[in-house]
């Protein structure tokens, strides 16, 4: 819930900010820089949280702590290459393969009930996909329209 409060109100500070600046509104540019926090914003939480987001992987995955910091620096990356007009459409489609890919992590932590702010696993169950799957299906839409389609 938290990062979809940080888009939504990283984007209509950021477009009102715009609107200030350059005297009209750009609504992709503002959609960006929404996500670039918001991915900011979860990548902290792979060196917060890094016990339970290991926890979150499969177990045939090895390495697990070394995933969560190279998704976690990998976030950044993308947060910077949405910001940047030259790269904004490869970071884009990189983006929504990473969301695609992160998919099965957040079903496996669900279907164990992984907790990964507390590292236990006592987490939301199956209810977490409620909203987890519709959360990841507006971020690669979101995605979509602000750094690829425009």
């Amino acid at each position: 819930m938290k990062p979809l409060i940080i888009l939504l109100v990283t984007f209509i500070s950021s477009l009102i900010a715009i609107k200030f600046i350059r005297k009209e509104y750009d609504f992709a540019l503002a959609a960006r820089i929404a996500m670039a926090l918001m991915l900011v914003f979860t990548a902290v939480g792979h060196f917060v949280f890094t016990k339970g987001m290991s926890m979150m992987i499969p177990p045939f995955i090895p390495f697990k702590e070394n995933m969560v910091y190279l998704t976690g620096i990998f976030e950044i990356v993308l947060a910077i290459g949405l910001l940047i007009p030259k790269f904004k459409v490869i970071t884009g489609w990189l983006l929504i393969a990473f969301l695609l890919l992160m998919l099965p992590a957040n079903i496996y932590a669900s279907l164990h009930n992984v907790n990964y702010q507390k590292g236990t696993l006592d987490g939301n169950g199956v209810s977490y996909l409620w909203f987890r799957i519709p959360l990841q299906i507006l971020f690669i839409i979101w995605t979509y329209v602000s750094a690829i389609r425009v």
